[in-house]
């Protein structure tokens, strides 16, 4: 006789044990997917395609090959601190509290703010993580949809204020997957509405081809919040972000931050680009020059929609989404089929400003998979 055989199987107990301790909202997830780019024209993830000059890579593999890996990073991060508040804009008087990326001070932010029975507020369609971090803290979410025009529903974002209270309100600024630029009057008056709730997290990760910021804003609002990545930038691939607010706010944040949260051969390298920022600027200047020449070769295509972007990508609408995202993965060009995220995205599609040479190997593609349908 198998001993075994009157035993449960161990798929059966696996589902048990799943059903009991893990929450129903994480079963109901799907995990954060990203797609396999071998081979690809990489255009779905927004990256800088430029890489640092030669002579600056050499010098930086220099700094790296000197850094302690055997010891951990000093947790103060004192000296990186620094160099961001110099560099890129922090008001005089204000600090930064970094992150492993932009995600991780997201999933602070909401854990720091997290009591049963409070509410993050955003616009929709808007950054997925938004949604994704208050209700893994625990906390509801409220999507407030956009006009059609992609632009804030002012109106409805006051109204949904007034009704939930959020305890945070997210606003991209340009937005995430749109690229809008939202009016930065609109901005500040859903600072000044939300005093009685809680915080504004205005998140200015694709601030470089934005040319705008609200960071000289934070004096102003004590319930401001000011994040931003060297994502965007040209440093995705080191994950850090930063985030700046009003120094007894930042403070409290600080304690749900975890301690070595970034490693010390993130924080050479971004030290040693701090002191090279101009060229990160340059290349960001090519891809806003870039960005206004694609845009405008693609809105010449028949049947092509292309809505205003001040991100280092550009939201497109097409007659047919899956049709045409299908044929550019056939022609190895790799882009956002952003038709799935949100109805007001109905057959778009988002799209990465990239050099020369793989806009134009994307305009062709594109080209021809209109042509095919």
């Amino acid at each position: 006789m198998n001993p075994s055989a009157s035993q449960p199987e161990m798929s059966d107990l696996t589902e048990d044990l799943i059903a009991r301790v893990i929450r129903p909202v994480v079963r109901g997830w799907q995990s954060y997917h990203v797609p396999s780019a071998e081979g690809m024209v990489k255009l779905d993830a927004m990256e800088n395609p430029y890489l640092l000059p030669p002579e600056l890579r050499a010098e930086l593999g220099r700094r790296l090959g000197e850094v302690e890996l055997n010891r951990y990073p000093v947790p103060s991060y004192t000296a990186l601190k620094a160099g961001i508040c110099q560099h890129l804009g922090v008001p005089d008087g204000y600090d930064v509290l970094l992150g492993n990326g932009s995600d991780e001070l997201i999933t602070m932010l909401s854990t720091a703010c997290a009591l049963p029975g409070r509410t993050v507020l955003a616009p929709e369609p808007g950054f997925v993580m938004y949604g994704i971090s208050a209700r893994s803290a625990g906390l509801d979410y409220v999507g407030v949809p956009l006009r059609a025009d992609l632009s804030l529903d002012m109106p409805a974002m006051l109204a949904a204020m007034d009704e939930h209270k959020p305890v945070i309100t997210w606003l991209g600024y340009p937005n995430n997957p749109t690229g809008t630029l939202y009016e930065a009057a609109d901005v500040l008056r859903l600072v000044e509405a939300a005093l009685p709730y809680g915080l504004v997290v205005v998140d200015e990760a694709y601030q470089p081809f934005a040319a705008a910021t609200l960071m000289a804003e934070l004096p102003r609002f004590n319930n401001l919040v000011l994040m931003r990545t060297v994502s965007k930038l040209g440093l995705a691939g080191i994950r850090l972000g930063y985030l700046s607010a009003a120094p007894a706010l930042l403070r409290e944040l600080d304690k749900v931050r975890p301690p070595y949260n970034v490693n010390v051969l993130t924080e050479a390298a971004a030290l040693f680009v701090l002191e090279h920022v101009d060229v990160l600027e340059a290349q960001a200047a090519r891809l806003r020059a870039a960005r206004t020449v694609l845009a405008r070769e693609m809105a010449a295509l028949p049947g092509v929609e292309v809505f205003p972007s001040a991100a280092n990508f550009i939201l497109i609408r097409v007659p047919d989404a899956d049709k045409v995202f299908a044929a550019l993965l056939e022609r190895k060009v790799l882009v956002k089929n952003a038709g799935r995220m949100h109805i007001l995205l109905q057959n778009c599609l988002r799209i990465t400003v990239s050099t020369d040479e793989e806009n134009a190997v994307l305009l062709a593609a594109l080209k021809a998979a209109l042509h095919a349908l």
